[in-house]
C-alpha cells in the first residue's frame, strides 16, 4: 500500500464505552445509532444523515474540516464489510448524496466495491479486526475518467482501517489525486476524553509497523 496516512475530518462524537456514565454519553451511543439505520430525525421529516448534513452544511465556514469541501472532491462513499445486496441500506450513500443536494461535492461515484466479505468491526473483538491490508484487498475500483480530489465518506470511524485500506485502492487508480476523507461521528473510546456529541474535529489515521491502524485524536494502539 502507498499510503500510510490519510486526513480526516469529522463532525459528531460518540463513546464506545460500553457502560456510558452520563446521560450524554448514552446520547452520543443512541444518534450513532439512529445514523446507522439512518432513522427519522425527531420532531423532523429528514432522515439522520438529511439532518446532520444540513447542520454541517449551515455551520461550515466555522468548521475544522471546512477546507475538504472548498474544492468540490468527487465523493465516494465506503462500502460496507459485507457484500452489497440489492436495494440494502448503504448510509455512507446516503451521506453522500446529502453532501451533493447541499452543494458539497462536485459528485458522488460509487466507484469502490466490495469484492470480499469481511467481518464486521462491532462484531469482532480489537485483536481480530480487520487490518487496512484485508480492507485493501477486498476492495476494487470501478475506474473513473479523472480524479485530481476525492473525499472518501463514511458514517463511523473508528480506528481507520478501512479508509487506509481504500484509500490506497484508490490511489492505485488515481496516483495524483489528492485524498482525504470526512466521516460523521468518531469514536472516543475512553469515556473520560468524551467531551461532547457535537465535538468537529480533523486529525490523521496512520498505519502502525504491525499493520494497525490509529486515529489522532482519540485512539491508542500498541505501536
Amino acid at each position: 500500500m502507498q499510503i500510510s496516512e490519510i486526513e480526516y475530518g469529522a463532525y459528531l462524537s460518540y463513546t464506545s464505552h460500553p457502560q456510558p456514565t452520563s446521560e450524554i454519553q448514552s446520547r452520543s451511543k443512541n444518534i450513532t445509532i439512529m445514523l446507522k439505520n439512518d432513522a427519522t430525525w425527531p420532531k423532523s421529516n429528514q432522515t439522520t444523515s438529511e439532518y446532520v448534513i444540513q447542520r454541517v452544511a449551515e455551520e461550515l465556514d466555522i468548521l475544522p474540516f471546512a477546507d475538504f469541501f472548498k474544492s468540490k472532491p468527487i465523493l465516494v462513499p465506503i462500502p460496507k464489510s459485507s457484500l452489497m445486496k440489492q436495494d440494502s441500506l448503504w448510509v455512507p450513500q446516503r451521506i453522500a448524496t446529502a453532501l451533493i443536494q447541499r452543494g458539497l461535492g462536485s459528485n458522488s461515484i460509487e466507484c469502490l466495491k466490495r469484492i470480499q466479505a469481511l467481518p464486521k468491526a462491532a462484531s469482532s473483538s480489537p485483536e481480530n479486526r480487520s487490518k487496512a491490508i484485508d480492507h485493501y484487498n477486498s476492495l476494487s475500483v470501478e475506474t473513473l475518467s479523472k480524479a485530481d480530489e476525492i473525499l472518501l465518506v463514511d458514517d463511523v470511524v473508528t480506528r481507520g482501517a478501512t479508509i487506509i485500506g481504500a484509500a490506497n485502492r484508490l490511489a492505485d487508480v488515481f496516483p495524483n489525486a489528492r485524498i482525504r476523507a470526512f466521516a460523521v461521528i468518531r469514536t472516543v473510546t475512553d469515556p473520560d476524553r468524551f467531551t461532547g456529541i457535537r465535538d468537529p474535529c480533523i486529525g490523521t489515521i496512520k498505519v502502525a509497523p504491525t499493520g494497525e491502524t490509529y486515529r489522532t485524536p482519540d485512539s491508542i494502539v500498541n505501536l
